[in-house]
């Protein structure tokens, strides 16, 4: 624990902060999990609604330093191409995660 004053207020700083950006990231988690359920379905109208909404969720969680952009970058281009596949009524794969060097070699 800390003992003097800066590094209590610090700790105390890092603890509001942290509950912050769990809030933030889960409402992100949410908002993608709403996505990709409404692409699954394949109403095109209600997935880009909701892919509107993650957009905006994602650039917010940027702005405050959640998360990276690039990162946001990626979810977002990500779900945009299966929101357009959803509309055009095809379906997309995702690409299966690859671990490790040797997966990436292979």
């Amino acid at each position: 624990m800390p003992h003097s004053a800066s590094a209590k207020k610090r700790h105390r700083q890092n603890l509001r902060n942290r509950e912050r950006n769990r809030a933030e990231k889960s409402a992100l988690k949410s908002s993608i999990r709403k996505v990709l359920a409404a692409t699954s379905s394949g109403d095109a109208a209600v997935s880009r609604e909701q892919f509107q909404g993650l957009v905006k969720t994602a650039d917010q969680a940027v702005a405050k330093g959640t998360i990276h952009r690039n990162r946001a970058a990626r979810i977002k281009s990500r779900l945009s191409t299966r929101v357009l596949a959803a509309s055009k009524g095809t379906t997309v794969q995702a690409a299966a995660p690859t671990k490790g060097r040797k997966a990436a070699k292979a």
